[in-house]
């Protein structure tokens, strides 16, 4: 392990942090020119944040303690899902044991802890939504679980540092026709689970469409924008365990000095910059599912992952 591993640690989770809500105005951003509307400053999320930590929050009366600690127990997940993967460097000692089913792991926890934090309110929308995001989470695990089986097989291991360090350390640029199937599939379970379109609008307020919005109507001030920074938090989560696993070049090895780190950053904006403007387009040339349509999403993307394992069975033999 490096010396440099417990910083390179710490300052991997405050760069996640620090730059998710920047991904999400960047999509925002990008989303307006292509629509031709007038497109938002890149640094509203900020704004957003700053104005809801000086607010003082309102909670509804039959409020359980498990409302008010949902968004920290949400945050905080998200923030160790950050710490897991090697979004700059592959030395993370927190990536030694926790690996990528651990991640799974706390997507679904932050999932049961919003789900629950909903219902607990009583309110109509809440439960709705809450009963629509378990659907998704259903369907959408296993397929995640899937694409994630195909980086495993290839390189056998479950830690994220070794399918990186596999990667780079492969000879030349290697097509693998299997991960073209995860690929796919993987890009179908991120607008899924991160209420993209088609499957959900983080932009709209209609009871007959909402699915993460509506879990969220009962909060506000500090705890809202917990929320919020978690949920573009997971965002910037998920484009980093794709570039893991589909485009690793860039991410220092464990040997890398501050030099390296720095080129690293570097690298890991430009990625952004393309997958957050990729995901703009997918979600202009896109119409909204109806909620009825998601299970047949999902389902093809589950399929699609499975394919790209037989494939990659089918070339080994």
């Amino acid at each position: 392990m490096n010396a440099l591993a417990p910083v390179s640690q710490l300052g991997g989770v405050v760069l996640a942090v620090a730059l998710a809500p920047l991904l999400a105005g960047w999509v925002a951003q990008c989303r307006a020119w292509l629509q031709s509307r007038s497109a938002p400053s890149l640094l509203l999320p900020y704004r957003t944040l700053r104005k809801l930590f000086r607010k003082d929050a309102a909670l509804a009366t039959q409020a359980s303690p498990l409302f008010r600690a949902t968004p920290y127990a949400v945050f905080g997940a998200m923030a160790t899902a950050a710490a897991i993967i090697p979004s700059v460097t592959t030395d993370l000692p927190l990536a030694r044991v926790a690996d990528a089913i651990a991640l799974v792991g706390l997507f679904a926890t932050a999932r049961m802890f919003i789900a629950l934090a909903a219902m607990d309110i009583g309110t109509v929308f809440g439960s709705m939504g809450a009963r629509r995001e378990m659907m998704i989470g259903f369907l959408a695990e296993p397929a995640l679980l899937m694409v994630l089986f195909n980086a495993f097989l290839m390189f056998g291991s479950t830690a994220l540092p070794t399918i990186v360090k596999g990667t780079l350390d492969a000879d030349g640029l290697t097509l693998h026709p299997s991960l073209a199937f995860a690929g796919v599939a993987f890009v179908m379970v991120l607008l899924a689970e991160n209420a993209r379109i088609p499957i959900d609008n983080p932009g709209t307020h209609l009871e007959v469409t909402m699915i993460h919005e509506s879990m969220v109507l009962e909060y506000s001030a500090r705890h809202l924008a917990l929320i919020e920074w978690a949920s573009w938090l997971k965002l910037f989560n998920y484009a980093c365990i794709g570039f893991t696993l589909f485009v690793p070049w860039g991410i220092a090895p464990h040997t890398a000095g501050p030099s390296g780190l720095l080129l690293a950053i570097v690298w890991l904006l430009v990625k952004l910059a393309v997958a957050g403007a990729v995901l703009a387009v997918i979600e202009t040339v896109s119409a909204k599912l109806r909620i009825f349509r998601a299970p047949e999403f999902l389902s093809m993307a589950f399929l699609l992952a499975v394919l790209g394992l037989l494939v990659h069975l089918l070339l080994q033999s």
